[in-house]
């Protein structure tokens, strides 16, 4: 972003590692996986399980090796913007109120400034695939937040896309309705965060 967020809390969680997979602009058919639950890499690492040094009981076997990732959580005071980062990715959550009208697809002035912030973060990482996902609450028809959460995608799919210009970044843009929520659907400050749009794209090689 283009200035630092007000920041609220901070929590560092250790989970398997995200992995991104090939994307394309404007995808249509649903993933096998919810976003940001696809399985783990494999270690760089291998252990050897007859190490005298494990002192494993015997008839013990080594659970499978996982990379594992620090993932560390920051909204603003406002909750208006939410970051995850990872060892690995950077997901920008902004809710929808801050981007768009009630039930509309369309970005103020404003709305875009935010956005381009994001584009430049993108083009710092050097990322060349950019996820963008739409989030409702579970308000109204499934139908309709299906529809009216892909439009916002496609809305966001296209400030990041004009501002990064750039023929070697793909895109991977969904509609997810009231699919994953983030938060309690049951109270309007749960139903605000659930609405949302969120950007997320890999770091850059250390």
């Amino acid at each position: 972003m283009t200035s630092p967020p007000r920041l609220l809390a901070a929590v560092t969680l250790i989970l398997a590692t995200t992995v991104y997979g090939t994307t394309t602009a404007h995808a249509d058919e649903d993933p096998n996986d919810p976003p940001g639950t696809e399985p783990s890499a494999s270690a760089p690492v291998k252990v050897d399980p007859n190490d005298p040094d494990l002192k494993l009981p015997d008839g013990a076997t080594l659970a499978q090796a996982k990379v594992l990732d620090i993932k560390s959580v920051v909204e603003e005071q406002s909750g208006d913007e939410r970051r995850e980062d990872t060892n690995t990715s950077v997901t920008l959550a902004l809710q929808a109120e801050v981007l768009f009208g009630k039930d509309s697809s369309k970005l103020g002035a404003e709305a875009k400034s935010r956005i381009r912030g994001i584009a430049e973060e993108i083009k710092n990482q050097n990322a060349t695939r950019v996820r963008v996902f739409g989030f409702t609450d579970n308000l109204g028809s499934s139908a309709h937040g299906d529809v009216l959460s892909k439009r916002r995608a496609n809305a966001v799919h296209d400030v990041l896309s004009q501002s990064l210009n750039d023929a070697d970044i793909t895109y991977e843009v969904r509609g997810y309705g009231e699919q994953y929520p983030i938060a309690d659907n049951s109270t309007e400050a749960g139903r605000k965060k659930n609405r949302r749009v969120e950007v997320s794209f890999p770091r850059s090689e250390p």
